[in-house]
């Protein structure tokens, strides 16, 4: 079988075999570290546990529950049943496996062609040629060659190398045993790099059918009891991997292999769409019938003991990705919703499938750890007839209770966050809205944040919401000057000895989801939130500038600085940061800062604030934000010629007021007077006028640019010779008179709006005088009757 004696000859075409190669030093195939899967679950990987972050996670809650497993759950049935899963994979057959030696001959062989793999420069067609002879050699050994601690290494670079068809060779072949390769730590890793090549392969059309095939067979294999596999740390990932490739997403996809704490905190608090929602979700199916028969398969009651997916950590993972691959397919939601909440079969495809016994049990899953993480994918992918099931059934009138548990308030925080109607926000905030204190005192901040900023997003309970929050950290009968102290600073408030004489504590790390509160509050339309605009202004100067130089105190200030809060207020907050602006704009989030200060203020106020930044510019000029900060507010045009520097500014500010004028939204008058280059005036109509706001400012920006030997940021590396202005003007068909073009531009979108409006006055005259001629004949068909 191994007298492949393959030589190098003249045409550079390299042969295998046992005599042409030297042999490599092997480490011995029956050294303790190649029986590292002998006893399933001994290995450190199976020890590690998907716990909640954070000391504070009990607050007070389930201290004595001695007998507490690692997911918060209480003992019993479901906690058996978790200890079985990590333990022992979920499955007795799993603990029988033992992994059987290569024999000398053939590791001896394969030790060879890593020589030769490694060793030599060897062409892409020389490769393939020997990765697809080397797989043939391992037909009736995969188990073995895959699960080696040190041959399974170039196992995965002779699949790396071979041809597509070689690849599905060596996966059909090993079908049978892929689960026991799944389940190794060396297999594993063999079976991902040979998915991931697979991947690689799916652009090309004509390789359409010989991977459906492949796949196809591979479904059936792990089907067959599909508990081992998913509830094994290693197998779990192989198999999320596989649903992604059916699926045609990115293998290494954030949003379907793992999740990000930072972008699911982001999703809930409306800084960035989900990426769950129906209309983000992927379309693309390459595979669409292998992921259906996959994923109903692993789930089918007949095949699977769901007590033990509910409870497993890594099963939970696979369903988990499972459910996201799903988002947007009603219809298969609708199948595997149900059997995932424990609903009886035949009770699933009732309009109201969740029974009382049903929702007691769900209660009790959601404070265990794998499950909570289950149930908030669950709801965020869930159809709308759904969702209302579990609200009303499964939460309602257990919203606080649940908020209180260290597992449980992140279900809670994914039940806001994805609620669908303004009735929603309204049941959940009369459960909630009494609570906050409790809960910030309880450590659950994530769920207040959350309801505010779904109170926000579906535009309902924004007053008491907001009034809610300032009466959590303020009573009544005190100043709403320390509102914002004490949220920004919102641990060291709640857990002082002393509240009464509690003070802004200088030198301290403000509060993240105390910041997020405020950031979100601050989108709150300007007569909700008349204590929080009290508050900020009322704080000292000192205090100003300690939360700009914090992260997350510099997030709060610029979406005050944005928003759509009157410009004389936000002129107080940039005045108490007078003479610090340069010290300020070279830290790493200073930056962004200024540049929010420097669009909300007037004139007088720019000009300081750019003649500050005059003696940082070298500085600048060598951080990482520093060179878009100095182009952005035309540092050095201001320090050549000020006067110029002015009368451009002017003129823009000019421009912007006409051109709002004209297609601006009357009603935001007020929160743009003074400031019609801040961020805060967003509407519709200004949305679809961004391509000819950007050319005004271009027009003119253009008779001011740099003029020093070193190009801006953007324009670094290049060598063309630098366009005089007039060229440049000419070039971008930009007249001389930078006002003109302006007025030009604005007096044509005015003509063109009016052209529009009075087409559309002619066609309404014309409509209602063809309605009022076919009255006229029908009363007189009627009178002639």
């Amino acid at each position: 079988m191994h007298g492949l004696g393959l030589c190098v000859g003249e045409s550079g075409m390299v042969s295998i075999g046992f005599k042409a190669l030297p042999l490599r030093n092997h480490k011995s195939h029956n050294s303790p570290q190649n029986g590292l899967i002998t006893d399933e679950g001994k290995t450190s990987f199976t020890q590690r546990r998907m716990g909640r972050k954070g000391s504070k996670k009990d607050n007070g809650f389930h201290r004595n529950d001695s007998n507490k497993n690692e997911s918060g759950g209480g003992p019993g049935a479901m906690g058996s049943a978790r200890k079985f899963s990590q333990n022992n994979g979920g499955s007795e057959s799993q603990a029988s496996f033992v992994r059987k030696q290569v024999d000398p001959e053939t590791a001896k062989y394969f030790s060879e062609i890593t020589n030769v793999i490694e060793g030599t420069e060897v062409d892409v067609e020389e490769r393939s040629v020997i990765c697809g002879t080397a797989l043939e050699e391992a037909r009736g050994k995969e188990v073995e060659l895959a699960t080696d601690y040190i041959i399974s290494h170039t196992m995965q670079t002779l699949l790396e190398g071979c041809t597509l068809d070689r690849l599905c060779a060596f996966l059909r072949s090993s079908a049978d045993e892929f689960s026991q390769i799944c389940m190794d730590r060396s297999g594993s890793h063999v079976a991902e790099t040979a998915l991931k090549s697979l991947a690689r392969h799916l652009e090309d059309d004509e390789s359409y059918s010989i991977i459906e095939e492949t796949l196809s067979v591979l479904c059936e294999a792990i089907v067959t009891n599909p508990v081992d596999i998913m509830c094994n740390c290693y197998g779990s990932h192989v198999l999320r991997r596989l649903l992604c490739l059916c699926k045609g997403v990115p293998m290494d996809s954030l949003e379907f292999h793992s999740t990000n704490p930072s972008v699911v905190l982001a999703e809930r608090l409306n800084l960035r769409s989900s990426h769950l929602d129906s209309h983000n979700a992927p379309q693309n199916q390459p595979f669409p019938n292998q992921l259906k028969f996959l994923i109903s398969e692993m789930v089918d009651p007949s095949r699977a003991d769901m007590a033990i997916l509910q409870a497993n950590q890594y099963s939970s993972l696979v369903l988990q990705t499972a459910l996201k691959l799903l988002a947007g397919q009603e219809e298969e939601l609708f199948h595997l919703i149900p059997i995932l909440l424990g609903c009886p079969t035949d009770a699933a495809s009732e309009e109201n499938f969740i029974e009382v016994k049903t929702a007691k049990k769900v209660r009790r899953l959601v404070e265990e750890n794998a499950y909570s993480h289950l149930m908030e994918v669950i709801l965020a992918v869930a159809p709308d007839t759904i969702y209302n099931d579990i609200f009303t059934k499964v939460f309602k009138n257990s919203l606080f209770r649940l908020s209180s548990h260290f597992c449980g308030n992140f279900v809670i925080q994914a039940l806001i966050s994805h609620a669908r109607s303004k009735e929603h926000i309204k049941l959940i905030f009369e459960e909630l809205g009494p609570k906050f204190r409790d809960l910030l005192e309880l450590g659950r901040a994530g769920v207040v944040a959350a309801l505010v900023a779904a109170s926000q997003r579906l535009h309902d309970n924004q007053h008491e919401c907001c009034q809610a929050l300032a009466d959590a950290v303020c009573s009544r009968d005190e100043s709403s000057a320390c509102i914002i102290p004490r949220l920004l600073f919102l641990d060291n408030y709640l857990y002082s000895v002393d509240k009464e004489n509690w003070s802004w504590p200088s030198g301290f790390k403000m509060h993240v989801l105390g910041s997020l509160m405020l950031q979100t509050v601050f989108k709150y339309p300007s007569e909700f939130i008349k204590a929080y605009i009290t508050s900020i202004t009322s704080l000292e100067d000192k205090h100003v500038l300690e939360a700009v130089k914090d992260p997350a105190g510099s997030r709060f200030i610029e979406a005050f600085l944005i928003s759509s809060i009157s410009a004389k207020q936000k002129y107080k907050i940039v005045a108490k940061l007078r003479g610090h602006f340069g010290e300020l704009a070279v830290l790493p989030s200073g930056t962004f800062t200024i540049e929010k200060c420097f669009n909300a203020c007037n004139l007088s106020m720019k000009e300081t604030i750019v003649s500050e930044l005059l003696p940082f510019q070298a500085e600048l000029s060598k951080s990482r934000q520093g060179p878009y900060l100095l182009k952005k507010l035309d540092v050095e045009g201001f320090a050549r010629r000020p006067e110029q520097w002015r009368s451009r500014l002017t003129s823009k500010q000019s421009v912007f007021n006409e051109f709002y004028e004209a297609f601006g939204q009357k009603d935001a008058k007020s929160s743009r007077a003074g400031n019609f280059l801040s961020d805060s005036y967003k509407n519709t109509q200004a949305e679809k006028f961004k391509g000819m706001r950007k050319e005004i400012d271009d027009g003119l920006s253009s008779g001011f640019v740099s003029k020093s030997g070193t190009p801006f940021l953007a324009h670094q590396g290049s060598t063309k010779p630098k366009k005089s202005v007039d060229q440049k003007s000419k070039a971008r068909g930009f007249p001389q008179d930078n006002d003109d073009f302006s007025k030009s531009k604005i007096k044509k979108l005015k003509t063109s709006k009016d052209g529009e409006s009075a087409k559309n006055e002619k066609k309404r005259r014309k409509k209602d005088e063809s309605s009022e001629s076919s009255n006229k004949k029908l009363k007189a068909g009627n009178w002639d009757q």
